[in-house]
């Protein structure tokens, strides 16, 4: 039935694929942190995250065999870990609007608001 996303049927395979796949996910939340606390821009992040991709879609086609060039596979696997970076971004993003400019916002979970003024 699952297939398509676990194709393996020995228990250690599937336990270093989600391994695997957590660690990569893990790292792109990292980069994400990374790269707004620097203050860079948003769109840094994406090639960060296709180089990331590459390199766990090479650990997936050295492990488990996948299809190295499948452009499905690499751009689902980039989608992923580019939400995951995003997601990392935005939550350091808010904390340090909140934290550097506490005068002028607040940051509410991975948002910040402008403080009403008196």
């Amino acid at each position: 039935m699952l297939d398509w996303l676990l194709p393996e049927t020995d228990g250690v395979a599937i336990g270093l694929r989600l391994f695997i796949d957590f660690l990569g996910i893990s790292a792109a939340a990292a980069t994400g942190r990374s790269f707004a606390s620097s203050w860079s821009p948003l769109w840094l992040v994406v090639p960060a995250m296709a180089a990331l991709t590459a390199g766990v879609h090479f650990l997936h086609y050295a492990l488990f065999e996948e299809v190295l060039l499948s452009p499905y596979y690499f751009g689902v696997t980039f989608l992923v870990l580019l939400i995951f970076a995003s997601l990392g971004y935005r939550a350091k993003r808010a904390l340090q609007m909140g934290t550097q400019y506490r005068w002028m916002f607040h940051s509410e979970g991975m948002f910040w608001s402008e403080r009403a003024r008196h």
